[in-house]
């Protein structure tokens, strides 16, 4: 899906919001009123506040409640992003936690002699500690789509957390408020077919793809054919929203080439003979959900449920990309740090360029993928940039134990071994751009998955082959 498609998508998907909340509200500033002046001027903005204060006041019982926090997200939706930023910083600011409130609390924490009165003190401390903006947040709990609407909100307000951190008490919130809703244990795992799946649903993995873009409806059907299977999860609050999904080719023995896998004019193969699962995307389709994490769980259920249904597996594993092995490289070229190439590199890379300066030769050929096209030229960067690539994934770590690429650390994170680097894995624009072509195999061994999970959430220890070792 290109990227016009994706953003009629997404309005679309907006408006039956809009329409959803339209008869609920009730009157106030209003949705109308916010769309004329949507940057939320500051007589616009004294309103917004009044209208905010009367949610939480709870006045009217619960049809009114609902109706409030209906016009107060139909006020939201109306916004631009000028707008909204200012709707969220109100929010954040003037619906805080009141520090004479907390101060009151602990004093009386700390005067409580008895259990029965440190039991209460506990109680109203816990109570203190809650934000107006939380209890104010958790209204839209009850609304048609409020569960949507509250993580859009969250991907909203994170990158807008980053360049000001006075955010984070909000985004903290919604955190919060969006763990405890989406525990594992609310959560449905389901299989996606072309015949099972409405074409809306179908329209949404296009969209929230985000390991290999779907180029068509061909392209998808394609991946949802007899040899291949689709998971996803889903929450009972947003039972047509996929949560997280994953892409499993049943194939026999380890794939190396994701053009290759997703070639869609290869043969069907008879999933009943496969050897192997290969799970080659896992696309987080909530940017609203960043840091609640759920992969884990799916990739161990999924292969679960193969087991289950296709007796011949016994190999579970991944072809995943490299995302940050070519910016690294980069910022190591930048810094000049010594001892990138051996002796033997340098040589092999003077032989077939003709030119000295090994360090500044490599970083210039990578600059674009001519190279890949070069045979000679291609042969002599093999093991250079296998080996830099096992090192980037194996010794580069952030905070001393987390891996320091991402999917890296995902995987291992769930317990994955580190078993084979695919030369030339994805020859597509993206893979040379990300990782010079070069892609990984993580092994799932359903036997030792727990105890990898326990070394390298315990101390950084990552669990890596001879082979890629070797490399090193």
């Amino acid at each position: 899906m290109n990227v016009q498609a994706k953003a009629g998508f997404l309005d679309r998907t907006l408006r039956n919001l809009r329409r959803g909340w339209r008869t609920m509200a009730g009157a106030g500033y209003d949705a109308d009123r916010a769309s004329s002046r949507p940057d939320l001027p500051d007589e616009d903005l004294t309103q917004l506040k009044n209208q905010m204060s009367a949610c939480l006041e709870g006045k009217g019982g619960e049809v009114s409640a609902r109706t409030r926090a209906a016009a107060l997200g139909h006020v939201y939706l109306a916004l631009d992003a000028v707008g909204k930023e200012r709707f969220l910083r109100t929010l954040n600011d003037e619906f805080a936690v009141p520090q004479e409130v907390v101060d009151a609390a602990v004093d009386a924490y700390h005067q409580a002699g008895d259990p029965v009165e440190r039991s209460k003190a506990e109680a109203g401390l816990r109570a203190a500690l809650e934000s107006p903006r939380l209890r104010l947040l958790r209204q839209f709990n009850d609304l048609p789509d409020g569960v949507k609407f509250l993580v859009d909100m969250r991907a909203l307000l994170l990158p807008l957390t980053r360049k000001d951190p006075s955010l984070k008490p909000l985004e903290q919130d919604l955190k919060h408020l969006l763990s405890s809703w989406f525990d594992i244990g609310f959560l449905e795992l389901r299989q996606i077919t072309w015949d099972n799946a409405s074409a809306a649903l179908l329209e949404k993995l296009i969209a929230y793809e985000a390991v290999h873009t779907i180029e068509s409806w061909d392209d998808l059907k394609n991946r949802l054919d007899s040899d291949r299977r689709c998971f996803a999860y889903f929450h009972p609050k947003m039972p047509d929203e996929p949560l997280i999904f994953v892409e499993v080719a049943l194939v026999n023995g380890l794939a190396g080439n994701v053009q290759a896998l997703l070639d869609a004019n290869a043969p069907v193969q008879n999933p009943q003979a496969a050897d192997t699962a290969i799970f080659y995307s896992i696309s987080n389709a909530q940017k609203g959900l960043a840091g609640i994490s759920f992969g884990n769980f799916l990739i161990k259920r999924v292969a679960a449920q193969l087991s289950n249904e296709f007796h011949g597996l016994k190999t579970f594993a991944t072809l995943s990309p490299i995302p940050g092995f070519m910016n690294w490289l980069d910022n190591v070229f930048a810094e000049g740090k010594p001892g990138l190439l051996s002796a033997a590199e340098r040589k092999a890379l003077k032989e077939a360029t003709g030119s000295s300066g090994a360090k500044g030769k490599l970083k210039a050929l990578l600059s674009d993928h001519a190279w890949a096209e070069d045979t000679k030229l291609a042969a002599t960067l093999k093991p250079i940039l296998l080996r830099l690539a096992a090192s980037y994934l194996v010794e580069e770590k952030r905070a001393g134990e987390r891996a320091l690429d991402p999917v890296a650390h995902f995987h291992l994170s769930n317990g994955a071994v580190m078993e084979r680097l695919n030369w030339m894995g994805d020859t597509s624009d993206k893979g040379f751009q990300q990782s010079a072509g070069i892609m990984i195999n993580y092994l799932y061994d359903l036997d030792s998955i727990d105890d990898n999970h326990e070394a390298y959430a315990g101390g950084g220890r990552i669990t890596a082959s001879s082979e890629i070792r070797t490399l090193i």
